[in-house]
């Protein structure tokens, strides 16, 4: 019996029945074309609807398996890597072994790109790639659902109602994490905490710690060894420019001078689609130190986790720039300086924070 059947990616077996539902998907159909011809008329939405449905047939039947179809993605990961960055760099990734399953907990940005960069490097060191914890938030139109699921991405249940069903959710996430890794040797991602840190202030919930002990606690082991087990590799990633920043800022401005802040129906999805598109400068990611067994508690593994993530976090002239802004300095960075010209007014405090909090974060645990 699949124990994780309604939360793990698809198998290979199911692939190509996947791939010939999501053909048939309306929504899915639409939202190509919202996304790819956005100017045309819409006079021509049934003739296109053919089109894209009859050039998605010819691809997906080359499709046998995942690895097939996450070979497509990895073209449009090239594609996207030309069209909006300025430079990849991987750092640390020589540690890592090719025979060994890590559960790589990162500092999170973007919904879709953090993952996506992770994988990217692991695919071109010829490491495997990971599965990616996503939340089901994020999965509200079911070809979402699928494609994420066909890219090796897995299920966390944050909508789980009521203590029993919130507990039933997090052991089932904890034993498929801890059977992915242990089991299958198989890389994990998951982000250090719900949400992305849009105030770029990255920190660790312990939640996340305690629920990956859930599964291993069972069994009477020991925390500092449970941890152990799961070979945690702490990664940060930083972008010179966020392409969701102004968003980001203006949902930060909205709770602080109200209060409140509600989401648009299919705002996730737009944050997605503007994180692959927008403009990201140079892109670093930085692979860690395998968490060791001498933690004995949540908190002190916590502590260590932020430590590596803060220090390793590269910094870039933006983050400098803005920081000098905050203090009443002239820009170092004449590029960023035209950018923040773009930013409405109410807004521009609340971006300057975003970027300079980094470096302030990383001074703080290493004051010059």
């Amino acid at each position: 019996m699949d124990q994780f059947h309604d939360i793990r990616p698809y198998n290979d077996d199911e692939v190509a029945e996947v791939l010939y539902n999501l053909v048939e998907m309306p929504d899915f159909i639409n939202t190509i074309i919202g996304f790819r011809f956005a100017k045309w008329p819409r006079f021509l939405q049934a003739p296109l609807a053919f089109g894209v449905k009859f050039a998605l047939k010819r691809q997906i039947a080359k499709i046998k398996n995942v690895h097939d179809f996450q070979m497509i993605v990895a073209n449009y990961m090239e594609r996207m890597i030309k069209t909006t960055t300025t430079n990849v760099e991987y750092r640390g990734i020589e540690k890592l072994d090719k025979n060994t399953g890590y559960l790589f907990l990162s500092n999170h940005r973007d919904i879709a790109m953090d993952p996506a960069f992770v994988n990217y490097g692991l695919y071109l060191a010829g490491l495997n790639t990971v599965r990616i914890a996503i939340g089901d938030n994020l999965l509200r139109r079911p070809f979402v659902s699928d494609l994420m699921r066909l890219n090796k991405s897995f299920i966390v249940k944050r909508s789980a109602n009521g203590i029993r069903e919130m507990m039933a959710a997090f052991g089932q996430l904890s034993a498929y994490i801890s059977h992915s890794l242990v089991k299958d040797q198989a890389n994990i991602w998951i982000a250090q905490k719900e949400g992305r840190a849009k105030d770029g202030l990255d920190q660790t919930d312990p939640a996340i710690i305690k629920m990956f002990y859930m599964s291993q606690k069972k069994e009477k082991i020991p925390f500092s060894q449970a941890m152990a087990n799961l070979k945690i590799v702490p990664v940060s990633i930083s972008y010179e420019y966020d392409p969701c920043a102004f968003e980001k800022a203006r949902e930060l401005h909205q709770k602080s001078t109200t209060g409140n802040y509600e989401k648009a129906e299919f705002e996730d999805i737009d944050s997605i689609k503007n994180g692959i598109v927008g403009q990201k400068g140079k892109v670093v990611v930085t692979f860690g130190d395998v968490m060791k067994d001498e933690f004995e508690t949540p908190e002190t593994f916590v502590a260590e986790v932020d430590r590596q993530i803060i220090s390793h976090y590269a910094i870039h002239s933006t983050n400098e720039a803005a920081l000098a802004m905050q203090q009443g300095l002239p820009s170092t960075d004449k590029v960023f300086a035209s950018y923040l010209e773009r930013c409405p007014d109410d807004l521009k405090e609340t971006v300057l924070a975003m970027y300079a909090n980094p470096l302030k974060q990383q001074q703080a645990y290493s004051p010059t």
